[in-house]
């Protein structure tokens, strides 16, 4: 009964909190766009004959899932600016945070869906006079991204999760709107209820996107 008269006081306020959901998928899908970019690149330059370029990627993905996200996004909101002296906005530190943090795992899993492409065909493609540019471009790399594309949503569903830290640099994500409706009215369960039930059907809709791509990737087989 409590709760129905707490849902009563912030009934006006919902729509400001489900708002928040652009912003969140925002984040998740530029973030996603910037990872997979990145990540293709650097699974191509961890498979690379070069030991040095191997070893930046090494390096690069060892920083990246070796350490926490809230870290990795406060370095760079509140630590590279006072570097190079000038202000990086909310947004923007996220959208870096999230990018380059995906990034690294995006290129796992592209890495992994490229191995997994039958080494016959790649071996037909040199016989037939293939460059090796050709042959991750044209073979390998297509192949490659569509075997991990259900790991890429999943991918994309974490972001989306993890994006709720943002809310701590004043982004006005699901969870900060969540959280100002709670200070305003001094409720804390029914916002909050709100949020998480955004967050809930935003990525139950994403995991049906994966079981579908996962199902019809398994019928063209």
């Amino acid at each position: 009964m409590n709760i129905f008269r707490g849902f009563q006081q912030i009934f006006s306020e919902i729509p400001y909190i489900i708002e928040g959901a652009k912003v969140t998928l925002e984040y998740a899908l530029i973030a996603m766009f910037f990872g997979l970019c990145g990540g293709t690149l650097l699974a191509i330059v961890r498979q690379s004959k070069c030991g040095i370029l191997r070893a930046m990627g090494g390096l690069y993905l060892s920083i990246f899932r070796g350490t926490p996200l809230l870290l990795q996004l406060s370095i760079i909101y509140f630590a590279i600016p006072q570097i190079i002296h000038h202000a990086i906005p909310a947004f923007v530190a996220g959208i870096i945070t999230f990018s380059l943090n995906s990034c690294a795992y995006v290129s796992e899993i592209i890495r992994a869906g490229m191995q997994s492409v039958s080494i016959g065909q790649v071996e037909i493609a040199k016989v037939l006079g293939c460059s090796k540019f050709q042959i991750i471009r044209d073979i390998v790399l297509p192949q490659g991204i569509g075997n991990a594309l259900p790991s890429l949503v999943n991918e994309m569903i974490d972001i989306l999760k993890e994006s709720a830290i943002v809310s701590i640099i004043g982004e006005s994500d699901l969870l900060r709107r969540a959280n100002v409706v709670s200070s305003e009215h001094y409720l804390y369960l029914e916002p909050l209820l709100v949020a998480g039930l955004c967050y809930y059907c935003m990525v139950m809709i994403l995991s049906g996107i994966a079981k579908c791509i996962e199902k019809k990737l398994s019928c063209s087989r």
